[in-house]
């Protein structure tokens, strides 16, 4: 969401370190939007450090930041990502707070790590917004803003331009969020590979995960997961799945909900969408096969729940995401013969 039309490169990523800001979630954002990729052949994002000092001593005073821009850098963001800090109860400095609502009048996107909601918050740019930050200050974050719609018990909230993470981790699971909105789900893959992480955590999964250590090692859910995955184009049911892991459903269930804070259904849904915006991406446009291949049905039923989770429907995917067209040829396919209509996006 670039602010003025003449900057036509890569969108520019702004973060803002101030005074006892967590060098981890300052490290998430680094790796996620400042590194060169140079195995996607491409820069997915210009990226900046900026803070209102010239040194900033960070968390717990484990080193100070130097060498950095000046808060003017953050006039030129297209995202703005705030600083957090684990003392909630400190005010932010008044010109962060300034250039906040700067950036959000102008049209930037938002984006807070953890305590970065309490940065939000005072800025003045979340009154009626979904937001969440870290589980222990839930209480403490309700108390001081209340006209904030809190929702702590998940991992992120995207609230359009305004987003939020509720931890540490989740800081990556968001930024990995951000790159599949701009991007799409093969270079968001392609990220998550780098880092050797998960390339896909629901943004509604719980913040606080059991994940006890099996007494056999053949009680993880791995095969099956595994298993349904290679089958998402079949009608899979919790049954199912229960029967391939051999436990019943109520213990899958429980199961499901200790190690991935989830339910088995929002996991194969989950799966669906992803396999469905990877087939996309890479060159299918007969969206009933998509739908098909995927166990999403109907492309009506597709472009119901991808509209749902991307916010676009198939076709609009497709322009975004999709391969370029072929030299000569106009954007818009025909669509193969003895395939119909293409299903509306």
């Amino acid at each position: 969401m670039p602010h003025d039309s003449s900057h036509t490169g890569p969108q520019r990523v702004v973060v803002i370190v101030d005074e006892n800001s967590n060098p981890f979630e300052l490290g998430c954002a680094i790796e996620v939007f400042g590194l060169r990729r140079p195995e996607l052949g491409r820069d997915l994002y210009e990226f900046r450090l900026c803070a209102p000092e010239p040194e900033t001593l960070m968390r717990d005073g484990f080193f100070t930041l130097t060498g950095v821009a000046d808060l003017a850098a953050a006039e030129e963001a297209d995202t703005l990502i705030v600083p957090n800090r684990p003392d909630v109860q400190v005010p932010r400095r008044p010109e962060v707070s300034a250039a906040i609502r700067r950036a959000r009048a102008r049209g930037a996107r938002l984006v807070g790590f953890c305590s970065g909601a309490f940065t939000l918050a005072e800025a003045g740019v979340l009154e009626g917004r979904r937001a969440t930050t870290h589980w222990m200050w839930a209480d403490r974050f309700r108390a001081r803003f209340p006209t904030v719609r809190l929702e702590p018990e998940v991992l992120f909230v995207d609230d359009g331009d305004i987003l939020t993470a509720a931890g540490s981790s989740a800081a990556l699971d968001l930024s990995l969020h951000i790159v599949r909105r701009d991007h799409g789900a093969e270079i968001a893959n392609a990220v998550s590979r780098r880092l050797v992480f998960a390339a896909h955590r629901d943004g509604g999964q719980r913040q606080f995960v059991e994940r006890p250590v099996p007494h056999i090692p053949d009680r993880s859910l791995a095969p099956v997961l595994a298993w349904a995955q290679q089958r998402l184009d079949t009608p899979l049911t919790v049954t199912d799945l229960a029967a391939r892991a051999a436990v019943s459903p109520a213990t899958l269930h429980r199961r499901f909900r200790a190690e991935l804070g989830t339910t088995p259904l929002a996991w194969l849904l989950g799966e669906r969408i992803t396999l469905a915006c990877r087939l996309i991406e890479q060159g299918e446009g007969r969206f009933e096969i998509v739908a098909r291949r995927t166990g999403l049905g109907t492309a009506a039923h597709l472009r119901t729940v991808l509209r749902r989770h991307t916010g676009l429907g198939p076709s609009q995917y497709r322009r975004r995401f999709g391969p370029a067209p072929e030299p000569g040829r106009s954007g818009t396919a025909a669509p193969p013969r003895g395939t119909g209509t293409p299903a509306r996006g």
